[in-house]
């Protein structure tokens, strides 16, 4: 009763100003434009984009169910809910400001003004005003595609906390962070203007803003967040709902072609190519985890298969609109070797990442990211393809900057927010579960 009392004022708080938000959104003179005369787009690429949205959106349930079932018992709908609930939150933030700070004219290259498209000011079905963002689609789809990224990202941090953050204090990290982090990395590397775009930095799908921002931040996270009592005390607990863990999987394999065949804006060879690049990078980091846990001693496990096909999925994903298919093979297998080192390493640290977010999506994504500079075709300046390495040393230069103000700007919102509400839950919630303490719901039944 303690915990229901505690959240009142700040449920009250967010209402109101949902409320307010609502008000303003529906009197603000935001304009709406519509396709000039004799203006039309290929309904192929619109059918297409509207498919791929649709289907980015459709991961974050299938991380729900990926990360609930690696969690113990107790936390399973308190894991799921912090991944679900960030589609309607991030929705409202992205509709008011985020897409303007990601999209918005530019501010010196790094970051949109947040005013160009407040309130989707001037985001309608005609194509957007700058043409270097998009013209084969209408601009308010291209808002709406990129929404699911922006969704997803705070969405994969949560692994690295999870059986032991506070779910209000969630809420306000997630907005700051999609604002301060989030909004500026999409702008840096996506608006023609950006200054990673206009140094050439490759990222076809988000491996820079989406993978390596959510495993650095995990990382800074799992540190300020501090150890679980288990974790402590050396106690383990088996996945329990494996099942749960492999449809998660499917779900997110799935997503992941809209994910990287759509971010081609077209239905088009290069969306084809994504898309096969993208199952080819995934079958082969699920056989090489298998393989190298073998290696290792260890009996090949589903869970492993299921980890190594997203890591492969997470490698492939800056790479795949700019690669040709052979070299797909060679970086799942390689990200999926690299990032089950470094889970091994993690374990025998004091580092609690719960979910090993940082070993799979910051280090798979720092894989992908390099890769993608060595094997991308001539056409794109690809280290093997051209003999010249300019294209690697941008990427060096842009994963250093990426690392550290994902690493800096994580940390002072982790701590901003500690302030505004504390991000741990008590050592009393920790011992129940966060499904009871936080939401007084339960799966036993589940379970049963």
């Amino acid at each position: 009763m303690t915990q229901l009392i505690t959240n009142k004022p700040m449920a009250t708080f967010s209402f109101v100003l949902l409320l307010i938000i609502s008000a303003i959104a529906s009197v603000y003179p935001a304009t709406f434009p519509t396709p000039a005369e004799g203006v039309t787009f290929d309904s192929g690429n619109v059918a297409w984009m509207l498919v791929a949205s649709s289907m980015v959106l459709l991961m974050t349930p299938g991380l729900s169910f990926f990360y609930g079932g690696m969690v113990s018992s107790k936390n399973i709908i308190s894991t799921m809910l912090q991944s679900f609930i960030a589609l309607g939150i991030i929705s409202v933030i992205w509709y008011v400001v985020g897409f303007s700070l990601a999209f918005g004219d530019s501010l010196g290259g790094f970051v949109g003004n947040p005013l160009t498209h407040f309130m989707f000011n001037g985001v309608g079905t005609a194509p957007a005003a700058n043409p270097g963002i998009n013209q084969g689609i209408p601009f308010v789809l291209f808002a709406a595609f990129q929404l699911k990224f922006a969704i997803i990202t705070p969405a994969l941090i949560t692994g690295s906390f999870a059986e032991r953050v506070r779910f209000w204090s969630y809420i306000i990290f997630i907005v700051l962070w999609s604002v301060l982090i989030y909004s500026p990395l999409a702008h840096w590397a996506w608006h023609p203007e950006g200054f990673l775009f206009k140094m050439g930095v490759l990222d076809f799908a988000g491996g820079t803003v989406v993978h390596i921002s959510a495993g650095i931040a995990a990382l800074v996270g799992a540190r300020v967040l501090g150890r679980r009592k288990t974790h402590i005390e050396g106690q383990s607990h088996a996945v329990l709902y494996t099942p749960y863990v492999i449809l998660g999987t499917g779900l997110l394999w799935f997503g992941w072609f809209g994910f990287n065949g759509g971010s081609a804006l077209a239905a088009n060879g290069q969306a084809v190519t994504a898309f096969v690049n993208t199952n080819l990078a995934s079958a082969a980091a699920a056989i090489a985890w298998i393989l190298v846990d073998t290696m290792r001693g260890r009996k090949p496990s589903a869970l492993g298969a299921c980890i190594g096909a997203v890591v492969g999925l997470v490698a492939i994903t800056p790479a795949c609109g700019y690669i040709n298919f052979g070299p797909s093979l060679l970086i799942g297998a390689v990200a999926a070797t690299v990032s089950n080192y470094a889970v091994v390493r993690k374990s025998r640290t004091s580092l609690d990442d719960t979910l090993d977010v940082f070993p799979c999506h910051g280090i798979g994504g720092i894989v992908g990211m390099l890769m993608t500079a060595i094997f991308a075709t001539e056409s794109f300046g690809g280290l093997i393809a051209t003999g010249n390495p300019k294209l690697l040393i941008s990427h060096l230069i842009a994963l250093a900057i990426v690392v550290a103000y994902t690493g800096v700007g994580s940390w002072l919102v982790f701590k901003l927010t500690n302030l505004i509400s504390p991000l741990r839950v008590s050592e009393d919630q920790e011992e129940e579960g966060l499904d009871i303490s936080q939401h007084e719901e339960t799966v036993v039944e589940l379970a049963v």
